[in-house]
């Protein structure tokens, strides 16, 4: 089957896709665009976690007939996502506490969304979000293989949630695993993206 849908803002389209492949396989093989890793495949760890729709998604766990039509935002496009959202004020309700149910921007706002072509392949040249600086500048990228995973969770997190609490980090971030650090230096990362975001409004 053929499936169409729009990955950090670019219209992919991808043939010959087996209805029981996952999004992850898509991305990653089909795609070219190797930053949501795979490890777990059962949805556990969270290193392949993508936004669909702005909601955080396992995309080993989404077959990729699911996502037709559909928006994803993987680790690539998360630094040019993050600019349309401040200059779009997508996500601008949420941080300041209304109407979003924690379920982050809804989907015609993630509809509406486009990043520029030239740099939503991979990512490169592009400035990087509060969150991606604020784990290197913390020391939160160790081996890097749950980073990206962290970053797209950490990002929606912050999105509708412009001042959390260390319980709420924590939770947000329970779903992933990370096997070098004590998670110190990604909480640490995360409060200074925070305080970072708040010192820009």
């Amino acid at each position: 089957m053929r499936v169409n849908f729009t990955v950090n803002g670019r219209q992919q389209e991808a043939d010959d896709v087996w209805e029981g492949e996952s999004l992850l396989y898509v991305l990653r093989e089909r795609l070219g665009l190797p930053g949501s890793k795979n490890a777990c495949e059962q949805g556990e760890c969270g290193s392949c976690t993508v936004r669909l729709d702005g909601v955080p998604v396992c995309s080993c766990l989404v077959a990729a007939g699911q996502v037709e039509g559909r928006d994803v935002v993987t680790v690539e496009g998360l630094a040019d996502f993050a600019k349309q959202r401040a200059e779009h004020g997508h996500g601008g309700a949420c941080a300041a506490g209304g109407g979003c149910g924690g379920k982050g921007v809804s989907t015609d706002e993630a509809k509406r969304w486009s990043a520029r072509p030239a740099d939503s392949r991979t990512g490169e040249g592009v400035e990087l979000s509060d969150i991606q600086q604020a784990f290197i500048d913390a020391g939160a990228v160790q081996c890097g293989f749950c980073t990206p995973g962290l970053l797209v969770q950490a990002d929606e997190l912050l999105e509708r949630n412009a001042d959390p609490s260390d319980q709420d980090i924590r939770e947000a971030l329970s779903g992933n695993l990370c096997r070098c650090t004590g998670y110190e230096k990604i909480l640490d990362a995360v409060r200074l993206a925070a305080a970072r975001q708040g010192e820009e409004v």
